[in-house]
């Protein structure tokens, strides 16, 4: 008997494919294993397409070099733009870019935008990194919130899920044990937070 699986597409930059962090500990792979437990149709290992560094236009580079196949994914996650703040970009740009790439995803997800999900960027502000560097933390959570107004404010308009796990890394972000060791990125603690804020939306 042919046993069917389910497919799923992770789409984003750093906090996508876990710089630091091993494969077991980045969030699609993390939310994979949640799905899996008990359940009867199982998932595949998730599809991640993301890279550190990476800003939309960038990513959208990389789904073209990648040509996933596996279209349509039972689920695609979008998690962008922490790097068009980094580099001081424009949030009109980055409106532009990242209807674009929603519209991409939903394309993926077989035009079912009830597939898609996108998380909110989390404030890197708050890590021991910016402090080191001594970075207006300020200034860049008014930007990240502004970016993440226009993330919400697009999903609505597509009627895809919004997660917001920008609020609670604000209040752990900065903890030591919420990084790895270049003191940026996020530890699989965090990330396992992130799976699990998934995976009680889609249980």
């Amino acid at each position: 008997m042919n046993q069917e699986f389910k497919s799923y597409l992770a789409l984003g930059d750093s906090y996508t494919i876990g710089e630091g962090v091993s494969e077991e500990n980045r969030y699609p792979n993390l939310l994979v294993k949640m799905l899996n437990q008990n359940a009867e149709i199982q998932w595949r290992d998730p599809e991640i397409i993301a890279k550190t560094g990476w800003t939309v236009d960038e990513l959208e580079a990389g789904i073209k070099q990648a040509a996933p196949t596996g279209e349509p994914y039972d689920l695609v996650t979008l998690l962008i733009g922490v790097n068009n703040q980094y580099r001081g970009r424009s949030v009109e740009e980055f409106r532009a870019e990242f209807e674009q790439m929603l519209l991409r995803a939903i394309g993926f997800a077989g035009n079912l935008p009830d597939h898609v999900f996108v998380l909110s960027i989390p404030d890197w502000g708050v890590t021991p990194f910016a402090k080191e560097k001594g970075t207006d933390s300020e200034k860049v959570a008014r930007e990240i919130d502004s970016y993440n107004q226009v993330k919400q404010e697009i999903c609505e308009q597509y009627g895809i899920k919004f997660i917001d796990i920008t609020t609670n890394y604000r209040l752990i972000g900065g903890s030591q044990d919420a990084v790895v060791a270049d003191n940026l990125h996020p530890s699989g603690a965090i990330y396992k937070q992130w799976a699990q804020a998934l995976h009680e939306l889609l249980k």
